[in-house]
């Protein structure tokens, strides 16, 4: 098993005409599969690429298939490592600031597919504020946050949220680590 990964050539062929309509793009497929990696809820692999993809796998290519499950793998390490961390794949607007709303629409669309699992921390009163910094960039079809930001801080917020999510991650998974499944 090869755990080399091109994310250049992946995020090639997502871009692509080549690659199923509505697919996950680079940050929110990688914003789904730290959710994955976080909740540590069996998931079978053919659902979760079915989200990802939009179609089953027997249709994608070899190559693709296998390098969003290195990308899993790569994920989970990191999260196992004595020293956990997380990398997100954000995507970096002109200015320089980090746009993470597409990984955490990704993130959230993993809570999604078990969510009476996920109950357990977000209704946690101890820990359930771990999933704020990703809910931040979760707005609804006007633009409004679902938290209740003021659109006048919204930026700023933003900003602020997107530098917390690495470590939001590794206690998210930290939180699940500590919990029987």
């Amino acid at each position: 098993m090869d755990d080399v990964l091109d994310l250049d050539a992946l995020d090639a062929y997502l871009m692509s005409d080549s690659s199923p309509e509505g697919c996950m793009m680079l940050s929110d497929m990688d914003g789904f599969l730290h959710g994955l990696a976080c909740g540590r809820v069996f998931v079978p692999t053919s659902e979760w690429l079915k989200v990802v993809f939009g179609t089953e796998a027997e249709a994608l290519a070899g190559w693709v298939v296998e390098s969003v499950e290195t990308r899993l793998r790569q994920i989970r390490s990191n999260l196992e490592r004595e020293d956990p961390v997380a990398e997100p794949i954000f995507w970096q607007a002109p200015e320089g600031h980090l746009i993470a709303m597409d990984w955490c629409e990704g993130f959230m669309q993993a809570v999604a597919l078990r969510p009476k699992n996920w109950l357990r921390l977000t209704e946690s009163g101890e820990n359930g504020h771990l999933i704020q910094p990703i809910m931040s960039h979760i707005l609804d079809e006007n633009g409004h946050s679902v938290i209740g930001i003021a659109h006048e801080d919204l930026d700023a917020a933003l900003d602020d949220a997107a530098e917390r999510i690495p470590d939001t991650v590794v206690k998210i998974f930290l939180f699940w680590k500590s919990r029987p499944r």
